[in-house]
């Protein structure tokens, strides 16, 4: 009778350090592809969210310049435009994402984000960075 060596099997049982090293650098490829368009996507749902948001203060400026016979160049404050409760022209209290605050401006001037380095033009086509405008 031939017996094998218990060894040899043992050895083989687990993965090699080359292996290891195939799967964590494909690991890496992958990551590496992976981050950038993550990190864009965050960037451009941030810029959506404060779009919108500025979008809505316009749309509360002219209901409050419309209900309360304003002047064009007249500017509200915040409260005129948001109440408590949802009671005014705005029913929740608009937040930047990025930490920026917005500038209300006159009824006849959009709002404005405070963030400069990537300034958000609500009025543009929208979505015109992600699909070239069409």
């Amino acid at each position: 009778m031939h017996r094998r060596s218990t060894t040899s099997r043992s050895s083989r049982a687990g993965f090699a350090l080359v292996e290891i090293m195939i799967v964590i650098g494909i690991m890496a490829i992958v990551v590496a592809i992976a981050v950038p368009g993550w990190i864009r996507q965050r960037s451009l749902s941030q810029q959506r969210s404060c779009q919108e948001s500025l979008s809505k203060i316009d749309g509360a400026k002219e209901q409050w310049a419309l209900e309360t016979r304003q002047a064009p160049d007249a500017v509200p404050t915040l409260n005129d435009l948001y109440a408590e409760g949802g009671e005014l022209f705005l029913k929740t209290l608009p937040r930047c994402p990025t930490n920026g605050t917005y500038r209300l401006n006159a009824v006849g001037a959009d709002a404005a984000c405070s963030i400069t380095a990537a300034p958000y033009n609500h009025n543009a086509v929208p979505f015109a960075d992600v699909d070239g405008g069409n």
